[in-house]
């Protein structure tokens, strides 16, 4: 239980790459009641001098030519003198002026070897504003929610108020703790990070009520396939008898693949500017951004609205002006169907495994998209590299002979509204199951795509509070550190790398693990490279298990660190004898920490300081 001081509202915030939603729910109810959850309506501008209060929040900026709007254009009841438009005004705007507009800033906190805290957004920008960085962009999100819940609920400010804020539940520690700290500068104090398909699988057990048993049973395994704006999230969900009830436990997740709502944009733009082409028309790189957030629109429209066969895409022509000629297109449901559907769903064999060819030596700088970009392919990978961690465990159920077979499905994203694309992913499913004899899986109902997450968001608030079941699993992955080995210098081989695991897979928020038994050299004052690693997959490594080597699957190597740490009482290039701590927090973010033996310091290792004057090493 937790004590939930002056707190009102469970409130849930969905931060997402292409949507923000807001979703509440009183924390007082009655024993036995059934928690209402309620969709806060976010006011922002949606044309000029017009604002609207809108169930999403797209999460786009825009930053507007001086002589191109006045206050009044664009003032909301909290905004006096900024102008900055974040919302659905600005995600209009980026069809026509892309290189004012601030998008994906969620892709890019997880991007490697970027400073997500320097100038990159838009990427090719205007000559009279300054670029964004992520970390600004993702404040100003959490800002524009904060100051709008503010002026609905006075007498309830919102950093009194119980927040789950989502995030993917493939985000590394880097990007979790970027989240909590855009989160922290704006003012949000009582603050849980949530993985997104948790959150969707709780607001269907939510809205389910009591019937939710009547769906799955003990020894189901539940497939969760969340496909956002920026990325596609699997997590496997096992049934489980808990003292005569039914229980829940996170058995999986996949690894961060950045496919999603993004790639298909694109990919339409590139079948739209083909046509331009074929027409004589040749589009400069600011244009083909305008016709990819166009076509965002474009297909959003088309699979949610089955009346609709075709729409104009118009971007704007070549002219110095802030509004000159514009150009236009058709784009079809064919088309839709064709990329999305042919493209990102192909019908593909159990034992697919994504494609990958040799990345170029030099290339612009830009967001890390899986070279697949077959969800499908993805999937498939995901259930036969999992099959193996499970056999480990022991968890036998629903294992067969090349991979876990799921037998129940719940969707999540906007995507999915779309009848025809859940009905591909379904029929590949199945075939899969039915070539290795296992009963066919069934979509869970009543699934909630665009909202889901925020919903189940403000439902966790509950789940906290002892009032709602809730899914055990801890950390979704095995995180380690790298240590050099002391070696003689020999030309041309480098000392060897063991990786040192500092928080074993389901290790649960709250926990400090403590390794006083093993030292370490810390070394101080001089620059050196920091490198940590993660697993999906071994499950088995306890807190100061040592992998001398480790095949390649195992271990995906996260965004190396440079750092220099500084001591009172030691001098540059003095080794530090030290022990190591984890500690796996109340907020969902992982903090290691390294103590010195023969005194009282101390210091802080953090995923995230790449722009940091402080470096770390250790060596075994």
């Amino acid at each position: 239980m937790i004590e939930f001081g002056k707190a009102k509202f469970s409130v849930g915030i969905d931060l997402g790459t292409t949507h923000c939603a807001i979703n509440y729910s009183e924390l007082e109810i009655k024993k036995g009641e059934k928690a209402i959850i309620h969709t806060f309506l976010i006011p922002q501008v949606a044309s000029p001098g017009q604002v609207e209060d809108l169930h999403l929040l797209p999460s786009f900026i825009y930053l507007p030519h001086h002589d191109e709007m006045s206050i009044d254009d664009i003032s909301l009841p909290w905004q006096q003198d900024d102008f900055i438009i974040t919302g659905e005004y600005a995600r209009e705007k980026g069809t026509t002026t892309s290189n004012r507009i601030v998008s994906s800033a969620k892709s890019w906190l997880c991007q490697e070897n970027i400073d997500k805290r320097s100038g990159i957004l838009p990427q090719i920008p205007a000559e009279d504003i300054e670029a964004f960085s992520p970390l600004q962009a993702t404040i100003y999100y959490l800002e524009h929610i904060r100051n709008a819940w503010n002026h609905a609920f006075q007498e309830y400010p919102l950093y009194q108020q119980e927040i789950t804020l989502t995030i993917p539940a493939s985000f590394d520690p880097s990007a979790r703790e970027l989240t909590a700290e855009a989160a922290r500068l704006s003012d949000f104090e009582k603050l849980t990070l949530l993985e997104e398909p948790q959150a969707a699988f709780y607001h269907w057990i939510q809205k389910m009520g009591d019937d939710w048993k009547e769906y799955v049973k003990v020894g189901d395994v539940v497939l969760v396939v969340d496909v956002g704006g920026g990325t596609t999230d699997f997590s496997l969900l096992l049934i489980e008898d808990n003292d005569g009830e039914l229980g829940i436990r996170r058995l999986a997740v996949g690894d961060h693949i950045l496919v999603g709502g993004d790639n298909m944009d694109l990919m339409l733009a590139h079948i739209i500017n083909a046509r331009f082409v074929q027409n004589g028309k040749s589009l400069e790189p600011w244009q083909i951004q305008a016709l990819t957030h166009s076509t965002r629109l474009g297909k959003e429209k088309l699979l949610s609205n089955n009346s609709l066969e075709h729409i104009s895409v118009v971007i704007p022509g070549r002219s110095s002006r802030l509004i000159g000629k514009t150009i236009k297109e058709k784009m079809t449901r064919e088309d839709v169907q064709k990329a999305v559907i042919d493209g990102f769903f192909p019908h593909v064999p159990p034992n697919s495994i994504p494609m990958s060819r040799p990345r170029s030596g030099i290339s612009r700088v830009g967001l890390n998209y899986a070279q697949d970009p077959a969800i499908t392919r993805h999937l498939a990978a995901f259930l036969q590299k999992q099959k193996a961690a499970l056999d480990k465990e022991k968890i036998t159920q629903r294992v067969e002979a090349n991979f876990v077979a799921p037998s129940a499905v719940l969707f999540n994203g906007g995507i999915f509204k779309s009848t025809i694309i859940r009905q591909k992913l379904l029929k590949t499913i199945n075939h899969w199951l039915t070539e290795i004899g296992t009963n066919k899986i069934k979509e869970l109902p009543e699934a909630d795509y665009d909202l889901a997450v925020a919903k189940g968001a403000a439902t966790f608030g509950h789940v906290r509070a002892g009032n709602a079941i809730r899914i055990k699993g801890g950390s979704v992955q095995s995180f380690y550190i790298g240590l050099e080995s002391p070696m003689p210098a020999i030309p041309g081989f480098e000392a060897p790398i063991e990786a040192l695991c500092i928080a074993p897979f389901g290790m649960e928020e709250g926990t400090l693990l403590e390794l006083p038994e093993q030292e370490f050299g810390l070394m101080i004052g001089e620059p050196i490279t920091f490198r940590f690693f993660s697993s999906t997959v071994r499950r088995e490594d306890r807190l100061g298990t040592v992998l001398p080597t480790w095949r390649e699957e195992e271990l995906i190597e996260l965004q190396q660190i440079e750092l220099t740490l500084n001591s009172k009482s030691k001098n540059p290039g003095e080794i530090v004898t030290v022990y190591l701590s984890a500690n796996n927090n109340e907020v969902g973010t992982l903090t290691l920490k390294a103590h010195a033996k023969d005194s009282d310091e101390s210091w802080n290792i953090d995923f995230n300081l790449r722009d940091a004057q402080r470096e770390l090493a250790l060596f075994a």
